[in-house]
């Protein structure tokens, strides 16, 4: 279901579906394993992502605290329009680095 990908201490993490409270546990289990191994830079693809919740702004905001205080930090990628808006309305865009997806011609 998810797709992780390596590269020593950076991980590139997809969830391949939207982030809501149904997924939210499973995520954060998964999260948590990788936070344990002592990553500094999670990356987190939100290709597939069309729609998230208050539960999980909650997990980016928790795994963005985890990596903070070991001075490692979270970057998401490929955001959709819609999902930039709500980042930017809530300020999160300051805290860690968010890029929206690009589109094609």
């Amino acid at each position: 279901m998810f797709d992780v990908i390596r590269d020593g201490s950076r991980v590139i993490f997809n969830p391949g579906q939207d982030v809501v409270a149904s997924v939210v546990p499973n995520l954060k289990k998964h999260l948590h394993s990788l936070l344990q191994e002592g990553i500094r830079e999670l990356v987190i693809d939100f290709a597939d992502v069309e729609m998230i919740d208050s539960v999980g702004l909650g997990i980016l905001i928790s795994a963005h605290n985890s990596l903070n205080n070991c001075g490692g930090k979270l970057k998401i990628v490929n955001v959709s329009k819609d999902i930039l808006t709500l980042l930017k309305a809530m300020r999160l865009d300051k805290h860690f680095e968010v890029k929206e997806k690009e589109r094609s011609l």
